[in-house]
């Protein structure tokens, strides 16, 4: 294997690392809902976590990102995504929800393209219509649906959570290709950043309002603390991750790969009870794999001139 297969490997199995621990997310923030820990403040508190872990080991890397534009465009990104996904799955359907978030593959191939000059290939469309058919299968209801029938299920807070969240992932791994420059402290803080002010902030804001209550006090232990713990340490590592291998792959390829996560949160939540398992979902689920895998895939060389 070529230094730069090895290379691209890598990324690849940090990507899918990233989306693992995205896709187990909702567990562990519905805990924490139920705890009495709106998921905004959830975020927050994962993230000043995060943040606070960051700054001891990157002292640096604070300065850096506030005297940088683009890291500070990165930081809205990052905490428009993290705000809007962990709200969403701790109040509506995992699998609902994970779907419309990974719409973003469109998000993604457009942004690329912007802002980095990707131009979409035909192998890149092809994943992401598989990508999208998987999608649509999940989503059918079972059995069909007469032609005069309303739809399934509404677009609700939650789902529209989910795109909105979605869209913002995309531009995060935009942002983290175009910057790949950037020491990996300034982008992880950036991103640490992001779901601290933006969920905190969100948090305040509608608490202000008499929509979110306001955070329980952590004590008596064990109460939710421990558990925010251990979900900021699982998010600094999959932030990092992901750093590294959006920073070293294609954005259409990064948007793609990442999709593994539906799968990942639609079998958790068939494990717990969650969700019920179907033939769309397998089927779905399949296509999606599929074009995970397409990603993965080397490129045949070309043949060379005679």
């Amino acid at each position: 294997m070529s230094a730069a297969d090895s290379g691209r490997g890598w990324a690849v199995a940090a990507l899918v690392f990233n989306a693992t621990v995205w896709g187990l997310s909702w567990w562990p923030l519905r805990q924490l809902q139920a705890a009495g820990l709106h998921a905004l403040w959830a975020t927050g508190a994962v993230f000043l976590i995060a943040v606070l872990l960051l700054a001891w080991r990157e002292p640096r890397a604070l300065g850096q990102v506030l005297r940088s534009r683009p890291l500070l465009a990165l930081l809205l990104a990052a905490g428009l995504t993290n705000a809007c996904f962990n709200w969403a799955v701790s109040i509506g359907d995992v699998l609902r929800v994970v779907l419309l978030f990974y719409l973003m593959p469109l998000w993604a191939v457009g942004l690329g393209w912007a802002l980095l000059g990707e131009k979409p290939t035909a192998r890149d469309l092809l994943r992401v219509l598989l990508a999208l058919g998987g999608a649509v299968l999940v989503l059918l209801p079972e059995g069909g649906a007469a032609p005069d029938a309303a739809p399934p299920a509404a677009l609700g807070l939650p789902e529209l959570l989910g795109v909105a969240g979605g869209f913002g992932f995309a531009l995060n791994n935009v942002l983290l290709r175009r910057e790949a420059a950037a020491t990996p402290g300034a982008r992880g803080m950036a991103m640490f950043l992001g779901g601290l002010l933006v969920g905190s902030g969100l948090a305040l804001a509608l608490g202000l309002l008499g929509q979110v209550p306001a955070p329980p006090a952590p004590w008596p232990l064990p109460g939710w603390l421990p558990l925010a713990l251990l979900l900021a340490l699982a998010f600094s590592a999959s932030n990092m991750a992901l750093q590294h291998g959006a920073a070293r792959l294609p954005a259409s390829v990064t948007a793609v790969i990442m999709l593994s996560e539906v799968p990942i949160a639609a079998l958790s939540a068939v494990a717990l009870g969650e969700q019920a398992l179907s033939p769309g979902l397998l089927g779905g689920g399949g296509l999606i794999l599929l074009a995970a895998l397409l990603s993965i895939a080397p490129t045949a060389p070309a043949e060379p001139a005679a």
